[in-house]
């Protein structure tokens, strides 16, 4: 899922303008400031005869639905989303590693989070088709669950007993007394990257019993115990997968060209720079 953040005033607008122009599912994501309804008011009690619940939904038969329901912050949504959806487009909210537009005079690209790769004191001044380019060059949301999904639609799935994972985070500290690590910083190589990684894929699933291996790697900064990379493999049996697995996260980080600059509370450094 390509997810896309626009700030300042006539976001709303543009948003629309860019969800009808999006190929593919689109979710739109809009800042409310109040709890409850959109209007502001409060949605504790049942709803039109509807029970209360921690989630509400109403299905019509034509699939459409309408409902109410609660998520950890905007990170969880980006999560539960990113399965189902092409694009996400959020109005009022910003994020690191997600593209940004900022509308308006005084809009600060240093003081936005996001990566900006589009700005106007208008929407008018923002031209779609370059944004919706620049939106397809961006590094997509990819979480464990969406690899974990495509695997799964293998061709050899009936044959397949296991699905095993690994998720690379970042560790704050090593030992309680290190400096904490507040966050890494991820380049890499694309195209080259990509390409030794799905090579990498290539050759495991090349061996007896393992059907499916995918590989995610983000990049930019990560913050403490933000999730880093991920290696999922479909195979016929749990010796197959836990070796392939393990093999895969091995030779990405020994064989991808990706870069890793750390922060801690004392001090910033290049790892391969590392004495």
């Amino acid at each position: 899922m390509h997810p896309i953040s626009i700030l300042g005033p006539g976001a709303e607008d543009l948003a629309g303008t860019l969800a009808e122009r999006l190929a593919g599912r689109v979710a739109v994501v809009r800042r409310e400031e109040h709890a409850g309804d959109p209007d502001g008011s409060e949605a504790s009690g049942p709803v039109d005869g509807t029970p209360a619940g921690d989630t509400t939904l109403a299905l019509a038969p034509d699939g459409s639905w309408t409902g109410r329901g609660s998520v950890d912050g905007f990170d969880a949504l980006l999560d539960d989303l990113a399965p189902d959806h092409d694009y996400l487009v959020a109005v009022g909210y910003d994020r690191l590693r997600v593209a940004t537009v900022l509308l308006g005079p005084d809009a600060d690209p240093d003081g936005t989070p996001g990566d900006v790769i589009a700005s106007g004191d208008r929407p008018e001044d923002v031209d779609v088709d370059d944004l919706l380019a620049a939106l397809d060059r961006a590094e997509p949301w990819i979480t464990r669950e969406l690899l974990v999904e495509r695997v799964e639609r293998s061709a050899d799935a009936e044959r397949s007993g296991a699905i095993a994972t690994f998720t690379g985070r970042v560790r704050a500290r090593d030992a309680p007394d290190d400096d904490r690590t507040t966050h890494l910083a991820f380049e890499k190589y694309a195209g080259v990257a990509r390409e030794r990684m799905d090579a990498i894929a290539a050759e495991l699933t090349d061996r007896e019993g393992v059907f499916e291996v995918a590989f995610h790697h983000r990049t930019g900064v990560i913050e403490a115990g933000e999730d880093i990379v991920f290696v999922v493999v479909l195979a016929g049996h749990r010796a197959e997968a836990f070796r392939a697995v393990e093999d895969g996260i091995d030779r990405l980080k020994d064989e991808v060209p990706i870069f890793k600059k750390e922060t801690t509370e004392s001090e910033e450094f290049w790892l391969h720079q590392r004495p």
